[in-house]
């Protein structure tokens, strides 16, 4: 039995009759009986009663389609959404993003974006970069803005920035005015940073290793406005991507670290194996068409 038949069984149940309800479908009065006979063999009863003037439905009948309508009409809204999504000109992507570039790298591109496919629309998750790996592997997201690169071997990679990391101290403190400086020479401030499970926390940690200490950290959070705020309040320095936070009055002033290792990529990211919906195809090509900003 096919969901066809199942919308022949209603037009069917509301004639009453086999005649008119072949007409009215564009079929033969054969084809007709023949899609009744698989719907009936499927419940495995008579859904008629047979009379002189036609056809009346019995108690199983009217049980059938009541299902039936209601079957057919989710079939139906289920393909209205699927043609939604598989339209390149009103489809939905599914994007995943870093928490640090909420405020910068994601609202420039979806603007931009927006200036040339204003009816499609975005499904955004906002993540850190270890769930977002997870999500594109799943399917859940088709696309993501993240750093570092994942791994090449799975995941496609359009490099997007080359961010250059500052340190993020307080107004009037001792680094503001410098045009560079070593990270060592922050060892013994407090540290504002991203939770432990962000994986740009990860990477501040790794760099205040390599310069020599662990830092002290007296507040972490998972939002970089929170932070910058926090820096700006004089309680404490941060590492955060030169230009990440935006609309902030707070204060705080970004030095750019010295040292190849004080930058990390920011780029668009998919899954390898997977198929893009149209929507999302079109999104990835305009992004790639864009321009990388390779930073300091």
């Amino acid at each position: 039995m096919h969901v066809d038949d199942l919308r022949w069984f209603v037009v069917l149940a509301e004639a009453e009759h086999l005649t008119a309800a072949a007409a009215a479908l564009g079929t033969s009065q054969p084809n007709l009986s023949r899609s009744l006979r698989r719907v009936e063999a499927a419940f495995g009863v008579s859904l008629f009663e047979r009379e002189h003037r036609g056809l009346r439905l019995n108690p199983y009948g009217r049980i059938v389609l009541e299902a039936a309508q209601a079957g057919t009409a989710a079939v139906d809204t289920a393909r209205q959404r699927i043609d939604t999504l598989v339209d390149p000109d009103s489809g939905t992507v599914r994007l995943a993003f870093l928490h640090s570039v909420a405020t910068g790298v994601v609202p420039d591109l979806l603007k931009a974006f927006r200036a040339v496919a204003p009816t499609i629309r975005f499904a955004l998750r906002e993540q850190a970069s270890h769930d977002i790996v997870q999500d594109l592997s799943a399917g859940e997201s088709e696309l993501a803005i993240t750093g570092p690169r994942p791994d090449p071997a799975v995941f496609g990679w359009h490099l997007l920035q080359r961010q250059r990391l500052c340190l993020y101290v307080p107004p009037g403190h001792a680094l503001a005015g410098r045009q560079r400086i070593n990270l060592a020479e922050a060892a013994a401030e407090p540290f504002i940073g991203l939770r432990p499970d962000f994986g740009f926390r990860r990477l501040t940690d790794e760099l205040c290793q390599a310069a020599g200490f662990t830092p002290s950290v007296a507040f972490e959070s998972t939002d970089l406005t929170t932070i910058d705020r926090l820096v700006g309040a004089g309680l404490g320095v941060a590492v955060l991507p030169g230009g990440a936070v935006r609309g902030t009055e707070s204060g705080a002033t970004p030095v750019p670290l010295a040292g190849v290792r004080a930058r990390r990529d920011i780029g668009l990211s998919w899954r390898l194996r997977g198929t893009l919906s149209p929507a999302a195809e079109r999104f990835r090509a305009f992004v790639e068409a864009q321009p990388a900003h390779p930073g300091e």
